[in-house]
């Protein structure tokens, strides 16, 4: 069977999910158009996202496309929901860009544009809204051009445009010529000799789209239904079909998790080779092989088809389908043999704000809630402190904050506010330190020795451990007991932030072999246990970073601000103002350009005060670009979660209950 796994992207309120709709409604899967405005659409289920009118979770519907089979996942325009985009590209196969004739590119759809070509996935463009007032040919595919890829190929040209008749005229533009052969040296060649014929264009316009190198670009409205027929057409003849081997070993990603009616987990996933069957057991998770990883039994699968999902006894390679019965399931998840591709397309959240419940609201549940929602999106991180009852959460910004108070009042019935957000800081080792600790009842109470040396290493390389001592000089289930404990333990730093990017080595180990009193049982005061090592290794630790020092760093957005040139002398100083001083200064016709950095804790506020200076039609574009150290202001703090370290008198009546040294 030919089937296609196909994206709907674009910049929020470019109109994919009434694209969605009018392309059920074309293959006949719905008999009624669904309306964002009246919250009636097929793919925007939650109650928030037709409230909002926003698309907040992935959405996948099925319909039939002569002969084959689309699975259709519809993914958030908002910037504050990318990681549900991230997780919708690792199973594409292809994707439709969609672009508004009146607004043109915006910064979210730069965004998905850089990342669609960096993964090379084959992409169609829909220029939609031509019936709109205010829409434009010429100047959008000249923005697309300048500001997307130069490597488009206009499908249609518009007549019409701007009124409820307006139509999309098919037909390969003059230009493609000049794109298709600056691809293929082949048909330059046969170009020059007077040899190209109409089929051979094509034939070359189906196979650089397939590798990504070339974008028909297309126009229509999802509203009238002008132009789809041709992108339908497009679909199917250009973007490549799935593939995978069904008699290969099973392999596939988990990109969804939702809870069903009972609370049990249901994980969507694609499957790239092998047929994966009811009952059968199969090992998941993120690290380790087959054998190391856990397993689960799936009890029930369904497949999606016609619009709906059906009960299968099967899914093979190129399906995607919704599993039970793998109740350890995770976001992100290899099912089978890994695949050997990329993790993580977008950086992770850099904000985090403090969630306080309302009057009556019972901790523990809020708790339970906010986990679940975790598992819905691994990218949301939550910390729990105990001792001040509080849960922190890092999001990307302030309108997924709104979403997670409107989920928990209406889906789990907890009124809750925030904290003003903050940075997610991280704290990276300034130099190199050393601490020991050996097994002596007067230093502590720990029957174990550990020694361990901190050593900062280059940027992003996140943490190494190793070891200088030889790895038979105790039980191996000892030196797990430390490294576990050093990652946990690096969660937070002297400051309170996460530590990153250093060698950790163990330079010390030793313990007491298992003794017990003559005709006794095992004595745990004569011997060591991985507790005496989990308890032990914190203190090493800090003060191993105590002697190597920290340096707080914060994350840094790269912008991109574009506004009308004549609004250039009022817009410098609102960035001085927040601290911001552009890199470059380009002025284009009457547009100027400005690129920088900007401490992610004001890029909200620069989003607020931008439309000001710029009559409203200020543009900014921003991504995570770096963590830079902190060197303005006091120096942020992060209140501790874990028994204090630190601290070592507090330490150790938290950990032994008992005081030592």
């Amino acid at each position: 069977m030919h089937l296609l796994n196909l994206g709907i992207l674009a910049h929020v309120d470019a109109g994919k999910t009434s694209l969605t709709e009018r392309l059920l409604h074309s293959a006949g899967v719905i008999d009624r158009i669904g309306s964002v405005d009246a919250g009636s659409t097929r793919t925007d289920t939650l109650a928030l996202e037709r409230r909002r009118g926003i698309t907040i979770k992935a959405a996948v519907v099925s319909f039939p496309l002569g002969g084959a089979t689309v699975n259709l996942i519809d993914t958030p325009g908002h910037p504050d929901f990318i990681a549900e985009v991230e997780r919708a590209l690792a199973v594409l196969d292809g994707a439709v860009l969609v672009v508004s004739a009146v607004e043109g590119v915006q910064a979210q759809t730069r965004v998905l544009m850089r990342t669609l070509q960096r993964l090379r996935i084959p992409t169609l463009i829909f220029v939609n809204k031509i019936d709109r007032s205010g829409a434009r040919e010429a100047e959008v595919l000249r923005a697309i051009s300048a500001r997307l890829t130069p490597s488009i190929v206009p499908m249609a040209t518009t007549s019409g445009l701007g009124t409820p008749d307006a139509r999309a005229v098919t037909g390969l533009s003059p230009s493609a010529l000049d794109v298709l052969t600056g691809q293929d040296d082949e048909l330059l060649a046969e170009y020059l000799e007077g040899e190209i014929t109409g089929p051979r264009l094509r034939t070359a316009l189906v196979a650089q789209t397939r590798q990504a190198l070339v974008h028909p670009v297309y126009f229509g409205s999802a509203i009238t239904g002008a132009g789809v027929d041709a992108l339908l057409t497009g679909v199917m003849e250009l973007l490549p079909p799935a593939d995978g081997d069904p008699a290969e070993p099973v392999s596939g990603t988990v990109f969804k998790v939702e809870r069903g009616p009972a609370g049990e987990k249901i994980a969507y996933a694609r499957m790239f080779s092998g047929t994966l069957r009811v009952r059968d057991r199969i090992p998941f998770g993120r690290d380790g092989g087959p054998d190391t990883r856990p397993e689960g039994r799936v009890t029930a699968i369904s497949v999606f088809d016609h619009g709906t999902d059906t009960p299968a006894d099967s899914v093979p390679a190129g399906r995607i389908a919704r599993l039970w019965g793998l109740a350890d399931i995770r976001i992100g998840d290899a099912l089978g043999e890994p695949r050997k591709t990329q993790e993580h397309f977008f950086a992770p959240p850099t904000l985090e704000t403090v969630v306080v419940p309302g009057p009556g609201v019972d901790h523990r549940a809020l708790h339970l809630a906010l986990a679940q929602l975790a598992e819905q999106d691994p990218l949301i991180g939550l910390r729990h402190d105990p001792v001040r009852r509080e849960t922190s959460v890092s999001l990307y910004g302030e309108v997924q904050k709104e979403v997670v108070q409107a989920t928990l009042a209406e889906e789990y019935g907890l009124d809750v506010t925030f904290r003003a957000t903050t940075p997610l800081c991280i704290e990276r080792p300034a130099g190199r330190g050393a601490a020991v600790e050996f097994n002596k009842k007067d230093q502590n109470p720990f029957l174990a020795t550990v020694g361990l040396r901190v050593d900062p290493a280059p940027v992003g390389s996140g943490v190494d451990f190793r070891l200088e001592v030889e790895l038979g000089s105790m039980p191996y289930a000892f030196f797990k007991a430390v490294e576990d404990t050093v990652r946990e333990t690096l969660g937070e730093g002297l400051h309170g932030w996460q530590v990153t990017d250093c060698t950790v080595t163990m330079t010390h180990a030793g313990y007491s072999p298992r003794q017990s009193h003559a005709h006794q049982r095992f004595d745990k005061s004569m011997s060591s246990t991985g507790a005496d090592f989990r308890g032990l290794t914190p203190l090493v630790l800090v003060e191993a970073l105590r002697r190597a020092g920290t340096v707080v760093h914060e994350p840094m957005h790269r912008f991109r601000v574009e506004a009308p040139a004549d609004t250039l002398g009022a817009l410098l100083p609102l960035l001085a103002g927040l601290g911001v001083v552009p890199e470059s200064t380009d002025t284009q016709g009457d547009r100027c350009v400005l690129h920088g950095t900007v401490p992610a804790a004001r890029v909200h506020t620069l989003e607020q005060r931008l439309p000001g200076p710029t009559r409203g039609e200020g543009e900014l574009e921003t991504s995570f670009g770096h963590y830079a150290p902190v060197t303005h202001g006091t120096l942020p703090e992060r209140p501790r979660t874990d028994h204090n370290p630190l601290n070592r008198k507090e330490y150790l009546l938290n950990v032994t209950r008992r005081v030592g040294g």
